[in-house]
């Protein structure tokens, strides 16, 4: 696994590239959600992973999260099972919520039941990247 995030580190440039995800994203903040991964949806333009979290009210939220294109994860390396070994457990994951305060964010990190983990960084802090 620390390949695959070696290898993520090396490649993330290439996400800024692409296009600036802060059109949609507060960039700025980046916030944290556990809950159930429902769905991994390996698509273009971007892949999207469903997470169903508990609501400060006890309700369970609906949360879509989107990464970078599925060419891009293949380049350093990953596949939809890295991301697919987790569905219905619980994870976290940490991004960008989008700026119309939704239940929609910005995919930059995974974290798994067994600890493993997969980040997108580049070098610097997504604040930094603006």
């Amino acid at each position: 696994m620390r390949g695959i995030l070696a290898a993520l580190a090396v490649a993330a440039g290439s996400l800024w590239a692409h296009h600036s995800p802060s059109a949609e994203f507060e960039m700025g903040k980046r916030v944290a959600v556990t809950g159930t991964l429902t769905k991994v949806d390996w698509v273009n333009p971007h892949i999207v992973v469903l997470v169903d979290a508990k609501g400060a009210d006890g309700s369970v939220e609906n949360w879509k999260m989107e990464s970078n294109p599925p060419a891009w994860f293949r380049r350093v390396g990953v596949n939809r099972a890295d991301l697919a070994k987790g569905l219905g457990q619980m994870v976290t994951v940490e991004g960008n919520r989008a700026k119309n305060g939704s239940l929609y964010m910005y995919m930059n990190k995974i974290t798994f039941a067994d600890g493993t983990s997969l980040e997108l960084v580049n070098g610097q802090s997504p604040e930094a990247s603006q």
